[in-house]
Parts: C-alpha cells; structure tokens; sequence
C-alpha cells in the first residue's frame, strides 16, 4: 500500500482507536454529578469504572486470536458497533444497573478496539516503516487518555450538555470509522477451517476477572486480609491454572503459549504490564490531585494535564519518524523507561504547593517516557513472530498493559485512601479537631463546601498521599527498564504482515522467485511500496 492508502486506512482505525479510550476517560470527571443524579452508592460509583476496565482487559486476548482466524475488517466493525450500542444504552440509562451492564458491552467493544487497530496496522505496514504511523496512534491514544478528563468535565459545567453527553459523544466518531473502514481498509478474506477454544476463553477471562474485582474492591468494599480476598484470589488462580492446561492440549488455543518461548514477547509483554500501571495511574490520580489538593474546577483540571499529553504526543511521533528512517529502535526504549522512572521519581516530590512550572516538567518528562515506550514494545514484539501469530502477540501487550493499568489503579487507589485517612487524622489532631468516626479519608470530599482549616487539612493530606503514590511506582518502572534492557535488537522487516503470511502459507513446491526476476526499485522509490507491473505476485483485496 502507497502512504496515501495507508493514510486513508488508518483514519478508521484511528478513530476507533480514539473512541476506545475515550470510553473509559471521559467519564472520570463526570462520575460524582451520574452517581448523584442515578441515586447511587459508593460502590456503585467503583463498578462504572470496573465494569468497563474488566470487560476490555479480559476480552483482548480473545479478540486477538479472532484476529489470526477471521477477517479482522469485519472484526473491527463488529467492535465499533458493540460500542455505539453500549454508549447508546448509557446515555439513555434510568438507573446505575443498566448503566452498568452497557458499560460491560462498551468495554468488549474497546477490547476489541484496542487489539485489532494494532494488529491490522502490522497486516498492512512493515515494521521498517510501522514507526511513523505507530507514533501517530500513540498520539492518538494519548489525546483519548489524558483529553478524556478534560472532555468529560468540560460536558458536565455545560448547562446545555450534560453528563449524558460522555456517552453520546463517541457515537460520531465510531460510526464515522466503520464508514471509513469499509471504503478504505482492503484486506484478504482468510478462509479456513477454524476452532476456537471457548472453554479456555472462558477459563481466561473469568480468571483474570476474578482477580481485577478482587484488586478493585479490596480495601474499599472489604479489606485485603478478609475471606473475600481469600475466595477471589483462590478462584482466580485455580481458573487460570485450568487456563493453562486447556490452552495448552487445544489445537487453537486463545493464547498460545509457545509464544512466550519468544524471549522479545516476553520482555515487551512484562515492560508492558508496568508501563500500563505508571501510565493510568498518573493519569488517573493527577486528575484528582489537580481538583482536591489544589483545588481546581474538571475543566481546568483538564488544561492541567497538557505538558503529560505534549510530552507523550510528541515523543511518540519523533521516535517513531526517527526509527522509520533509521531502522534502530532499543535506543528509544532504554531512554524511554529512564525517562518514565525519572519522571515518575520527581513526581513522587510534589505536595499540595507545588509550582505548577516544576509540575508541568514532572509530568512532561513521564509523558515523553511513556511515549517513545508504549507502541514501540508492539513494533519490537510483531517484528519478532511470524505473521500468523501477530493477533496473539499484539493482544497479549495489550491484554498485559491493560491489566497493569487496572491492577495498578485499583491497589493504588486503596492506598491512596489509607494515606489521606492516616494524614487528615494527623492534621485534625495537631490542629485540636476531634477525629470523629475513626478519620475521614473513606469519601471523597466535596472541596466547595468544607471551612477554611478542615479544607487546608485536607488539600495537605491529598498532596503527601499523590506523591507517595508515584514513590510506589517508580520502582514498578525501573523493573520495566531492566526488562528492556535485555531485549534483543533485530533488524526491523521490510515486509508486511499480509505479505508474511502469504509467502509461510505457500506450497512448498512453489517455484522461488530469485533476486534476478524481481525488479529493482526505480530511483526514489519506496522499497516497501506494493509492486503493480506485469507479471508479479500479488494479494487479491476484497
């Protein structure tokens, strides 16, 4: 494909790329005025959030093995569809219950999303030139993490708008990208005997979804040493043990797991897990630092977070122009993951009276990190496999990058709440409150309506508790580094991912092509651009 085509493919992907992060940030600032407004509780609130975060981890490494069997076009419409009824069905919901089975059917649509936009990026891209376009969706995905705050507070201060509003708003944009996908995304139909492990997808996604309610509940609905805990974990780890055993006797098992003898999957898929716990949980617990700690309004709180989405957006696209032109890429993640850790290292400093000029060099630093990290594990890992097992290891980082992002919000969030408990009780002692009911740090609270001494107290407690949070994960990023460090630089292919797989399914007793009946590339000519003329061998597109 020419980069006009190219470019014209990814405006889809690209849009439902964007609609899939949007569904599980828009609402972050929204949640508190839907909670109120449904007449919900507390852990209501906990399971909006949840329900979306469990159905897309557990169903990614599904839709990639979907990827390896069928034609991942009509899998990403299908995905863009499950979203648009699931965001349908939010905006309309009358009650939290509704509200929380359409965000389980959003979450399996960004699932799906979120695999397949990066597997069908391998299927038309070499990766000599995925690079460059990698960097543009690490921008793209950038824009939906840290704008999706911003969006969702701007739509709630509207009079005119409202919190439904969070939900409707991605509609345009999915359907708009499965009107782009059918016009401008070509791929070969793959015809062929097919059996999908459903006992072990099963097996799969109620393991892993037994072990994130156990992280997202534990310290809030019931404390880490409890029986819950117990039951959860134990559940969890038995269904995963099944997991195994059944994936590896299937003939085509959801997750292969001679995948992991790969030792490049390997390394990309652990520094994955911890890029997805230092990438969510600053997004996730900044955005609360910004309004309660120093006070600000969701929309401003949004504007805040502008140097961790520049220094990501553009991190992200020079690497990845750098790489495209040069073909050298373990540079960029050695200096990615130190730049995470240091950012994430003077993040850990910041108390409710910060300089926001010191703040925005933190931030800018962790989003750079992130940047020339994220998609760049991806193009290390698809680089590595042959093209028939691109689907499993695309949604295998995926799946590890989502769940270090959900298990890391969801531990850090509990202790996050044990240190604002333990800090308020210490301010209202030495300022001579009573502390009534055991401490106060079990709700948030609401900034506008507490005194003048209680509101300093807390804007302390919340300051002290957010930096001792990025304490905590900047040893998870230095694990990250070391496992980068041990990834081993291959050369990157110049040969697309459709064209892979067409030459390891050809009869072997197809005659070879030798260097001499191919003809040379014109002067400036793209080497990797497909070859129209006369007499070559080509993919028939549907």
């Amino acid at each position: 494909m020419s980069n006009r085509q190219i470019l014209q493919a990814m405006s889809g992907l690209m849009a439902g790329m964007f609609v899939a992060i949007l569904a599980g940030t828009v609402v972050a600032n929204a949640l508190p005025r839907i909670i109120a407004d449904l007449g919900a509780s507390q852990s209501s609130y906990t399971w909006v959030v949840t329900s979306e975060l469990l159905a897309m981890t557990a169903t990614v490494p599904l839709w990639g093995k979907l990827a390896d069997l069928f034609n991942q076009k009509l899998l990403l419409q299908l995905s863009l569809g499950l979203f648009v009824v699931g965001s349908l069905v939010a905006g309309f919901s009358q009650d939290v219950v509704t509200l929380i089975v359409s965000r389980v059917i959003q979450g399996i649509g960004a699932g799906g999303l979120t695999a397949l936009a990066q597997i069908v990026m391998a299927a038309i891209i070499p990766p000599r030139r995925l690079g460059k376009y990698a960097g543009i969706f690490g921008a793209v995905f950038a824009v939906g993490t840290v704008a999706g705050p911003l969006i969702g507070g701007v739509l709630v201060d509207t009079s005119w708008l409202g919190w439904r509003w969070c939900f409707f708003i991605g509609v345009p944009f999915a359907l708009a990208g499965i009107v782009l996908l059918q016009r401008t995304l070509k791929l070969p139909t793959v015809r062929r005997e097919v059996r999908i492990d459903w006992t072990g997808a099963f097996l799969i996604v109620a393991g892993v979804s037994a072990l994130l309610i156990w992280t997202s509940l534990a310290g809030n609905s019931f404390d880490w040493a409890s029986w819950q805990t117990a039951a959860l974990v134990a559940t969890g780890v038995v269904l995963l043990v099944a997991a195994v055993y059944v994936e590896s006797k299937a003939a085509e098992p959801v997750i292969p797991l001679d995948i992991f003898r790969n030792r490049t999957v390997s390394l990309t898929t652990l520094a994955s897990f911890f890029v997805g716990i230092a990438m969510f949980a600053g997004t996730v617990f900044l955005s609360q630092y910004f309004q309660i700690s120093l006070g600000k309004s969701p929309t401003v709180a949004g504007l805040m977070s502008l140097p961790l989405i520049g220094g990501l957006l553009v991190s992200s696209t020079v690497a990845g122009q750098i790489i495209s032109a040069t073909g050298k890429w373990k540079i960029y993640l050695v200096s990615g993951a130190v730049v995470m850790t240091a950012g994430l290292g003077l993040l850990s400093t910041i108390d409710a009276d910060t300089h926001f000029g010191l703040l925005s060099l933190y931030m800018a630093l962790m989003g750079i990190g992130v940047g020339m990290l994220m998609q760049n594990l991806v193009l290390a890992a698809q680089n590595d496999v042959p093209a028939h097992e691109l689907g499993a290891a695309t949604s295998v980082l995926s799946f590890f990058r989502s769940l270090g992002g959900t298990i890391g919000t969801s531990v850090l969030g509990a202790i996050l709440a044990n240190r604002v408990a333990s800090e308020m009780a210490k301010g209202l002692s030495e300022s001579g409150i009573p502390v009534a009911g055991g401490g106060h740090g079990s709700a948030v609270p609401d900034m506008t309506k507490l005194p003048e001494p209680m509101k300093n107290i807390v804007e302390h407690a919340y300051g002290v508790a957010t930096g001792d949070l990025f304490l905590i994960a900047t040893p998870f990023a230095f694990l990250g580094l070391l496992a980068v460090l041990f990834i081993k630089e291959k050369p990157l292919k110049t040969t697309s991912g459709m064209e892979r797989l067409a030459a390891e399914e050809a009869p072997a007793e197809a005659p070879v092509v030798t260097a001499a009946a191919v003809p040379a590339p014109r002067n400036g000519a793209d080497p990797d651009a497909q070859d129209t003329t006369p007499g070559t061998v080509g993919l028939r597109k549907d």
